[in-house]
């Protein structure tokens, strides 16, 4: 399930900005919309995904039916090169893949007998796959004669067919038997009315802005200091590579280190690297520097998923996921890719160079507020909630 899970975005994701900014001529600000659309239709998810698998439908058979959808919807998007076609197709893929991404978490949650110990060690095949994807991008890029428009897209849109199918076959996910409420989705955002749980989200908010900037000015980065645009894809998969290790490893962090350490840690990978980008260090360090993905993506993100589903209760914990998504992969997703393209059209000059430096000192700065705020007001939670 992760591996495909991934391996429809992990196929667009990496490159897509690089080819809207170098091969379709967009703005920085069309492209801060384009990729801003999966984050503004996380928005929306919590209340459609969350709510309907914890109340009405199997999430297998929801999961099933949104992949579909989306997969087509990407298909679409392949063959668009202006910017209004272009962005209606991408909205009609991301309102159906968006919700997706906090059930197939919830549906793990659910069939796992130790979530700690057990949850790194698939959700690794999430990495797989989009090492896999990539990888296959590459390959395909290779043995063509010229560049093949929206590859990437048509690619994850094969993708999503696939996974969509795959789904009907899913260990069977009803909704819980006993729901408190009919809105579960309300009761989740109670959560908050927790100092500590509030704290946490609104350092995520900001970690998953200042992360943006990574994610969206990587690819064009990487084709400025060198890198052909055929290995782009391959050589984006550095830090999916050292990801697998991170996620493996994952046990023995949360042991050793605890929620609030790992969290801290996470972020503070987060801030070497961009911290590198800025310096415009040599293209070999760079390059190596993609590893520290494998230390901050699963030390923030994945532990960030196993901290709200320890603390929630268990008929909530869907929709506990999806305003994960909703705050981080929604609304802080949407305002840092716009940010990041606003950015982007400022510090690009006439010749159209683009001060990278700044760039990601933007991004350090957000960094770094966020590890001095879990070493500072975030506490180890005690329990998981009953």
């Amino acid at each position: 399930m992760f591996f495909l899970q991934f391996a429809v975005w992990g196929a667009w994701l990496p490159v897509i900005s690089d080819y809207l900014k170098n091969d379709l001529g967009f703005t920085g600000s069309q492209l801060g919309w384009v990729r801003g659309a999966m984050w503004l239709a996380c928005i929306v998810a919590p209340f459609v995904g969350g709510q309907i698998a914890d109340r009405w439908m199997p999430t297998q058979w929801f999961l099933a039916a949104a992949h579909l959808a989306s997969g087509v919807g990407l298909l679409v998007a392949a063959q668009q090169q202006h910017f209004g076609a272009l962005m209606v197709a991408m909205l009609v893929h991301c309102l159906f893949y968006a919700p997706t991404m906090a059930l197939t978490n919830s549906l793990c949650f659910r069939h796992l007998s130790d979530v700690d110990a057990q949850f790194g060690s698939v959700r690794v095949f999430g990495t797989v796959g989009w090492i896999v994807v990539s990888w296959c991008l590459t390959f395909w890029r290779w043995g063509q004669a010229a560049p093949v428009a929206g590859d990437m897209l048509m690619l994850g849109g094969w993708c999503g067919v696939a996974m969509g199918v795959f789904c009907l076959f899913l260990p069977h996910t009803p909704p819980p038997e006993r729901a408190r409420s009919p809105w579960a989705f309300l009761d989740a955002a109670r959560l908050l009315r927790d100092r500590q749980f509030l704290v946490f989200m609104v350092l995520a908010f900001l970690m998953s802005i200042g992360a943006r900037f990574y994610y969206v000015g990587t690819a064009p980065f990487l084709r400025d200091i060198g890198i052909a645009r055929s290995n782009l894809p391959a050589v984006t998969t550095v830090g999916r590579f050292a990801e697998i290790a991170g996620q493996l490893m994952l046990p023995f962090f949360l042991v050793h280190l605890g929620i609030k350490r790992s969290l801290a840690v996470g972020c503070s990978a987060w801030l070497a690297r961009s911290l590198i980008f800025a310096l415009c260090a040599p293209v070999v360090v760079v390059v190596g520097s993609l590893a520290l993905h494998g230390i901050a993506f699963p030390l923030f993100f994945v532990v960030s998923q196993m901290y709200v589903d320890r603390v929630s209760p268990r008929d909530i914990r869907a929709s506990a996921q999806a305003l994960l998504t909703l705050v981080t992969l929604g609304l802080a997703n949407f305002l840092g890719v716009l940010l990041t393209g606003v950015a982007i059209d400022a510090l690009t000059g006439a010749d159209g160079a683009t001060d990278w430096c700044w760039f990601f000192l933007i991004s350090c700065g957000i960094m770094a507020v966020c590890v001095v705020g879990f070493l500072v007001w975030f506490r180890e939670p005690a329990k998981r909630a009953g």
